[in-house]
């Protein structure tokens, strides 16, 4: 049997949190790994479906757990998604571009390159952390690789492994790293930043 409630408290550092029933009975244990789609981080106040079961200790547990928006919720999210994903194709195929025209160093691509695959590995290693009850890696490290330049990669991880895609505060920031990334991208293409990168790189 089913049953419909609310979270009534999470702690997503943790990965888990209490459920009260529509019904009105008592509170039930509820853990991230007992989502059955896990297409983003449960918040208080999220109403769900789960089945009642008891642990050894015989206490409630929420297993098999579905948010109660989940296909509407699943579908927002994969288009907000699929923007930024085309978005950050074309600038990787303005950087290439860029790069084999000349008008920016293999430097600058390596850099790029270099710091996707960390933010990727991050965001990686933070949702595993966060699954198993383990030690999470700052949300402003986080920021950093996107700030550097790996926000492609982290913009492919939130994608590919759906971490840290709905939580609006995280977002902003993130998209404001993009946003002065790319500003400071632009600047190299001036003659200022030109003889900026000409003294770093040698050339």
């Amino acid at each position: 049997m089913r049953y419909k409630g609310k979270i009534a408290t999470w702690k997503d550092d943790q990965g888990f949190g209490f459920v009260t029933s529509c019904d009105g009975g008592e509170k039930a244990f509820v853990h991230i790994k007992s989502f059955l789609k896990r297409s983003r981080r449960p918040a208080e106040g999220d109403l769900i479906t789960y089945e009642l079961t008891m642990d050894d200790k015989n206490r409630s547990r929420a297993n098999n757990v579905m948010f109660s928006n989940e296909r509407a919720t699943a579908t927002s999210t994969s288009r907000k998604i699929s923007t930024g994903t085309v978005f950050a194709a074309l600038f990787c195929c303005f950087l290439m571009t860029a790069t084999f025209m000349g008008r920016l160093p293999l430097a600058v691509l390596g850099v790029y390159l270099a710091a996707s695959v960390i933010a990727y590995f991050a965001y990686a290693i933070d949702k595993d952390s966060a699954e198993n009850n383990r030690w999470r890696t700052q949300e402003s490290t986080l920021h950093l690789f996107g700030l550097i330049g790996g926000w492609p990669g982290a913009l492919l991880a939130q994608k590919m492994l759906r971490h840290k895609s709905k939580k609006e505060e995280f977002q902003t920031v993130f998209w404001a790293t993009v946003v002065l990334n790319c500003g400071a991208l632009g600047w190299l293409f001036t003659k200022g930043g030109s003889d900026f990168l000409r003294s770093v790189v040698g050339s």
